[in-house]
């Protein structure tokens, strides 16, 4: 098959979509194509320099003009350079705003009949799609792009009837790494934490916004942790922590909560977890539970975006309603306490990964798109 030369443009800090796709792009260069990273700083998730991988960085110079720095326009100027410096095949971006905006303005501005793939990953449409000063902006990315697709079919639904772009939206769901999400050896890890043998560990990663819903699952934990000796795994930042410390202490689970912090660590700390909780109100795709499940740790999720396209009910996990904590719960201690159920819940979550989303499977319907984009364009 013909290399390709793909400009990729993210977010580059953490974030489901900057892992999504950086994963993706480290796996096109693996598949032979050549990557170029057109971002204001290397992806956090680039970690080992691959030849078929470029990067180029966006400089935002201010000027006296401008009352906050042009990153739209300045990611617009970058991107055409590097489509006429390097002759890129297509580009593509994740998040109609602002990264498809720019990019159909440096289409523009170099008269460049270059495609445009555009990924929305939820916040593009779930927050700036209600906001009736940018639903437009969304919509002209979107229209303007030559292929949209959407990480969750909820995510897709919910574009067409808010946004009602002219263009029709695939879904594409997200994957993860196999090669680095799976069960590991833990060592001391646990010990280190403070966690004892006989304690069932429950886990949450986020980034800890109030979208995530974390005191939820804070009182659901202090029901839990009165029948059964657990601990549960807080791992991230972000700016609802002050306010989920004091319901710790209020709630008196202080002794059973750990608070980790931001952890590159996180197959480990996966791989001695028993439950996985994501309580979100709002969740286009969900990707810690794929992290999660590929290293066999079912979950209990609620009935939010796509999280129910991930957790299948009473096989790999449970759905729960949005702001429920005893539903939480009673979920979380029915696996937690059923020696039968637990074990074919931690299998079936390393199925479901291998048998919807992974990476093989992901990585080839987006290289389809790729070739589809070329054909068409000639």
């Amino acid at each position: 098959m013909e290399r390709l030369k793909i400009g990729v443009i993210c977010y580059p800090s953490l974030g489901g979509s900057g892992v999504v796709a950086t994963e993706l792009a480290i796996k096109m260069a693996a598949k032979g194509h050549e990557i170029h990273f057109i971002t204001s700083s290397l992806p956090f998730r680039y970690n080992e320099p691959h030849e078929n991988i470029h990067f180029h960085e966006v400089r935002i110079d201010g000027y006296a003009v401008f009352k906050y720095p042009p990153y739209d326009i300045a990611l617009a100027n970058r991107i055409g350079q590097v489509v006429e410096e390097q002759h890129l095949d297509l580009l593509h971006v994740h998040y109609a705003v602002p990264h498809a905006v720019s990019a159909v303005l440096a289409k523009d501005m170099i008269q460049s009949d270059i495609g445009i793939i555009t990924t929305l990953h939820g916040t593009d449409v779930t927050i700036l799609g209600h906001d009736p000063a940018l639903r437009n902006t969304v919509k002209y990315g979107i229209d303007k792009s030559d292929i949209t697709t959407a990480v969750s079919e909820s995510l897709r639904k919910e574009t067409i009837e808010l946004i009602e772009p002219a263009k029709n939206i695939r879904t594409i769901y997200n994957f993860i790494d196999e090669e680095k999400y799976h069960p590991v050896e833990s060592g001391t890890l646990r010990c280190d934490l403070g966690i004892q043998q006989n304690e069932k560990v429950i886990i949450h990663i986020s980034n800890f916004r109030s979208v995530k819903r974390i005191p939820d699952l804070i009182r659901a934990f202090a029901l839990v942790v009165e029948k059964l000796p657990s601990k549960l795994l807080l791992v991230g930042e972000g700016p609802e922590m002050p306010r989920i410390r004091r319901l710790v202490d209020m709630l008196g689970v202080t002794d059973h909560v750990l608070f980790t912090g931001r952890r590159d660590d996180l197959p480990e700390l996966l791989s001695f977890s028993d439950v996985m909780v994501l309580p979100s109100e709002k969740e286009a795709f969900g990707l810690v539970l794929l992290e999660a499940f590929a290293c066999g740790v079912p979950a209990v999720g609620t009935n939010a975006g796509g999280i129910p396209e991930v957790i299948e009910e009473g096989i790999n996990g449970y759905i729960v309603p949005i702001g429920d904590p005893d539903a939480i719960a009673e979920r979380t201690l029915r696996i937690l306490s059923d020696s039968t159920l637990h074990p074919k819940m931690k299998e079936q979550a390393m199925e479901t990964v291998k048998g919807k989303f992974s990476s093989d499977i992901i990585v080839a319907q987006y290289e389809k798109l790729y070739y589809d984009l070329q054909k068409k364009e000639c």
